[in-house]
């Protein structure tokens, strides 16, 4: 399965992200979203309302894709928990739209560390589905939509991060929100009690193109975050070193009070899996230091030159000593 046309479903950061990584693979592929966008060089967009089933199957009529890649939202939690019934109405009709319509393609749901209450720092592919915030109920209920009435898989992302613009026009990631007000010398009032395994876009990209391809069969649920179990606070302290901030920039907090209010304490993914498979064994999937530093080019501050980061592969230590923020 390593030809054909990909239609992504979502064309917000991620979803950006893995057709930017297909298109220079050489693939055929779309981006399908309600917001008009500027595809990635390769690639091309249409529009489409997924909450309308039919607009849909017209879609899937149209293109024909072998794979489908939904990477729908909405993904704010902060909306989502304020609006519950619309979040989950959005994410399972459309899990359930392309469930019945997409026929033999392959469908890959890129779904969240939230579908997890947050009392557990080591969630597997095993470990049971039990959510603590409208977002995460939202998106467990795609799972079942799309596991129930199709043969597909759930890839479960921890908290994707990378480079965006200032002006991006919308809510950022936590690395782009902190450097941008890193750079500008402007303080970052993070939470030390909110616990990540943060995930480079590109590394996401890269394990999904994999999966993509793979022509050997796939377990139903696989999960990817990253190598380091990180505080928000101290995440962002790695993040100012990197661009060389000014000392002090960094205010650690409680989550309570906050827009984290209603994340769990811990939105960590381990995987049991992906290390196992041909496909993905070799990906090293990179930590926040490392991440750091390749992203502190893109925010125009100092290079800092190469550093011995360790070669880790999921085939040989993808999750070793994550202790960075254990003293926040």
């Amino acid at each position: 399965m390593t030809a054909g046309r990909t239609l992504v479903v979502g064309s917000g950061f991620v979803g950006t992200g893995i057709a930017r990584r297909l298109a220079a693979d050489g693939k055929e592929v779309t981006l399908a979203s309600r917001t008009p966008v500027t595809p990635p060089d390769g690639a091309g967009w249409t529009p489409l309302d997924a909450i309308d089933a039919g607009a849909c199957g017209r879609l899937l009529d149209r293109l024909r894709p072998d794979r489908v890649v939904l990477v729908h939202g909405p993904s704010d939690v902060t909306w989502c928990e304020e609006h519950p019934d619309r979040a989950a109405a959005a994410h399972t009709g459309i899990a359930a739209h392309f469930a019945a319509g997409a026929g033999g393609a392959r469908l890959v749901l890129i779904s969240t560390d939230n579908v997890f209450d947050g009392t557990r720092a080591d969630n597997t592919e095993d470990t049971p589905v039990r959510p603590a915030n409208a977002y995460g109920r939202a998106k467990a209920a795609a799972e079942r939509a799309l596991l129930e009435a199709a043969d597909a898989l759930v890839l479960r992302v921890s908290l994707v991060y990378g480079h965006e613009p200032a002006d991006a026009g919308k809510w950022l990631n936590f690395f782009a929100a902190c450097a941008h007000r890193l750079v500008r010398g402007e303080p970052v009032t993070a939470p030390a009690d909110q616990w990540t395994t943060p995930v480079l876009v590109d590394d996401v990209a890269e394990v999904t193109a994999a999966l993509l391809d793979c022509r050997d069969p796939l377990p139903p649920v696989l999960h990817l975050g990253g190598p380091d179990r990180v505080g928000r606070a101290a995440w962002a302290s790695v993040i100012a070193d990197a661009l060389g901030a000014r000392p002090g920039l960094v205010v650690p907090t409680a989550r309570a009070g906050t827009r984290y209010a209603s994340r769990p304490e811990n939105t960590c993914l381990v995987s049991t899996l992906l290390g196992r498979l041909p496909a993905t064994r070799g990906i090293r999937v990179r930590g926040v230091q490392e991440g750091a530093r390749l992203l502190a080019r893109d925010f125009g501050e100092r290079d800092l030159g190469e550093r011995d980061l360790g070669e880790r592969t999921y085939g040989e230590q993808a999750f070793g000593e994550r202790a960075f923020g254990e003293a926040v």
